[in-house]
């Protein structure tokens, strides 16, 4: 085993090795200008273009070719079939179109000198300097030609692309399946390895997987959305970390989580447990750890318990009466809730979670979530909460809660 806190670090390689990512923004606006341009004129509608800035980095940065086209599509209200991996470029069919985007990603990469990030090619070598593995896990199919072309291949111990993961049935990020397969390749532990991504789907899939630390690289300025996601750190470039900061960082989160109780899903059927484990009190009252926007029902349960609030019933047994002292439920002061416009009252048993995250430290006594909901019209919002119950004043409990 390494002598460090970590044993490897696995990078993405758009965005984050090589300068690739303008090539595939402009393959996917090509594609998707002239797929879109063509619906406006059948329905004779006004023509909209494909963002390179927000389309490209919300729905298709990062992600399977054809898991781009699903969730771009969607985001315009088009639905096509699925089709199949073998479609033609010019069929109109999921698979079609994500054929035909690489098709002219191919196209555009002959004849693009395609550059590197010295910064991160510098940081890579560092890192073998100290013994630590290093693998790739890109979901692009033309990883290795990128690599060989730029003469990098040779630097890392493990590779995952685009044709390993269809090779392998894997799914694409933002499910981890392709950095679990980078870690067993290179025969290390997920909590003792690292992950270095720029797209949001990327740190959702370090998240997911449970990494050891999660590390995003912001070129675009989204770094409220990597952090939002998963991301433990973000920089803006490599050049800013070094080893010693990375071995910094991991032992940091190390001795935070060694304190906590840390939950990365919201799962109806054990919530209430979580409840009482996520529990704070100051020894004057307890509060469950629901979440703030519940009310009491079949899932959730809202609870607070205060010292010498009782319930006394006497009930007779067996000829002999007994009186019994019960805690009561008191009033709930957890409830904070919004809507948006006219719409509904949030309610996380009702609206699409994307990501969802709960910690209880038990060294400070916090309990922290952080959650990103979809409502049904696609609008994202991202809710942080901090709660407490006051240790110098025994008759306090407070909530920080957060909406952006």
């Amino acid at each position: 085993m390494c002598k460090f806190s970590f044993d490897a670090v696995i990078f993405d390689l758009d965005g984050v090795i090589t300068q690739t990512a303008e090539i595939h923004s402009q393959a996917w606006k090509i594609m998707f200008d002239d797929f879109l341009l063509n619906i406006a004129k059948g329905k004779k509608e006004s023509f909209k273009p494909f963002d390179l800035k927000e389309d490209y980095l919300n729905y298709v940065d990062g992600k399977p070719r054809y898991k781009g086209v699903e969730s771009f599509l969607k985001s315009r209200g088009v639905t096509l079939p699925y089709g199949k991996h073998e479609d033609p470029p010019a069929k109109n069919t999921i698979c079609g179109l994500g054929n035909r985007k690489n098709v002219l990603f191919k196209k555009l990469l002959k004849c693009t000198e395609v550059k590197v990030f010295v910064t991160t090619i510098d940081f890579i070598k560092e890192l073998k300097s100290k013994g630590i593995k290093i693998g790739v896990a890109s979901s692009s199919e033309s990883c290795k030609k990128i690599l060989v072309k730029t003469g990098l291949f040779k630097l890392f111990d493990a590779f995952i692309d685009g044709l390993v993961s269809k090779k392998l049935n894997l799914k694409g990020k933002p499910e981890p399946d392709i950095f679990l397969t980078a870690c067993d390749k290179l025969g290390v532990d997920r909590k003792r390895c690292v992950i270095v991504e720029d797209a949001v789907s990327g740190v959702q899939a370090g998240k997911k997987g449970g990494f050891g630390l999660v590390l995003g690289i912001d070129r675009q300025k989204k770094e409220k959305y990597l952090k939002a996601n998963g991301a433990d750190l973000v920089v803006k470039d490599l050049g800013e970390l070094n080893f010693y900061s990375i071995e910094q960082c991991f032992k940091e989160k190390q001795e935070t989580e060694r304190w906590s109780i840390c939950y990365n899903d919201y799962s109806q059927e054990e919530e209430s447990i979580r409840e009482s484990l996520c529990t704070v009190g100051n020894g004057y009252f307890g509060t469950r750890g629901a979440i703030e926007e519940s009310k009491a029902n079949g899932i959730n349960y809202p609870g607070t318990y205060i010292a010498g609030i009782y319930n006394r019933l006497k009930t007779k047994i067996e000829g002999r009466l007994i009186e019994n002292e019960d805690m009561v439920n008191c009033p709930n002061w957890l409830l904070l809730t919004f809507k948006i416009g006219k719409g509904e009252w949030i309610d996380l048993n009702r609206v699409g979670i994307i990501s969802f995250e709960r910690k209880l430290n038990l060294k400070k006594g916090i309990l922290f979530r952080k959650v990103i909901i979809k409502d049904d019209k696609n609008r994202e919002t991202l809710i942080e909460s901090s709660r407490i119950a006051s240790m110098a004043n025994p008759h306090i409990g407070a909530i920080k809660y957060t909406i952006t």
